[in-house]
């Protein structure tokens, strides 16, 4: 379970920054061309099946030791306030841990499958090599083949599936927006107390090392991962 957890931590972070390219303002170039290096180098590809495993067995344990816990200690303690020894964040694992599966098979089949399934747009863009400037074409489905790189008369030409129109197409749902951010809340929560609670786990629990192990919890999967991504659906929903 910490394992897992740690590793998919990690991806968050990798995730997270190549997600960023949502944010320059080229119509989705540097996202399409991030889009495709993600689904088609063999080395991140291999990775991807590790996170996919790591997701299922992460549910899978956690289900485990919550029926074990349960099975353990049928009836609760008569007298015990468990408020008193624990955060609300860590009595409260599971429901956080819910919505963030939840959100990740939502998160899938708007954009993974569709991606996966030619289910999202397609795109031509041409690059002036000498100027700079750039023409952006959609294209019908009769036109692409594959994701394409050429370079005719000084001009680069790209065709690529247009994830990032689907991207902008998605976040003009309001629901889907506001259930983003919820479950980005969620993940916040679920992180601040996963991440620590797994170098315990591990044995890493030496007073010279909480602090920092606290502070990045708190700070980087507290804060700042989930409002990154968090401020996606809001970019799109309020500014493109």
């Amino acid at each position: 379970m910490s394992l897992t957890g740690i590793f998919l931590c990690t991806f968050l972070i990798v995730h997270l920054i190549g997600n960023l390219q949502l944010f320059k303002d080229d119509a989705g170039y540097a996202f399409n061309q991030y889009a495709y290096f993600m689904t088609h180098f063999t080395p991140i590809k291999v990775v991807s099946y590790l996170l996919y495993a790591s997701i299922i067995l992460h549910a899978i344990y956690a289900l485990v030791l919550t029926l074990k816990n349960r099975a353990a200690r049928p009836i609760g303690y008569a007298q015990y306030d468990g408020k008193a020894n624990s955060t609300w964040n860590s009595r409260n694992m599971g429901i956080l841990g819910t919505i963030v599966l939840v959100f990740l098979a939502t998160h899938m089949q708007n954009f993974w499958w569709k991606y996966h399934n030619d289910q999202v747009p397609y795109v031509e863009y041409r690059t002036d090599l000498a100027t700079g400037a750039r023409s952006i074409t959609e294209l019908q489905a009769s036109e692409f083949t594959d994701y394409q790189v050429t370079i005719e008369n000084n001009v680069e030409i790209v065709k690529a599936r247009d994830l990032y129109k689907q991207v902008a197409y998605a976040f003009k749902n309001i629901g889907l927006v506001i259930f983003y951010v919820i479950a980005m809340a969620a993940l916040a929560f679920h992180l601040i107390h996963g991440f620590q609670s797994a170098f315990r786990t591990l044995g890493v629990s030496h007073k010279k090392y909480l602090p920092l192990i606290q502070a990045i919890g708190v700070w980087l999967f507290g804060v700042i991962v989930p409002i990154g991504f968090a401020l996606m659906p809001l970019y799109f929903y309020f500014v493109k």
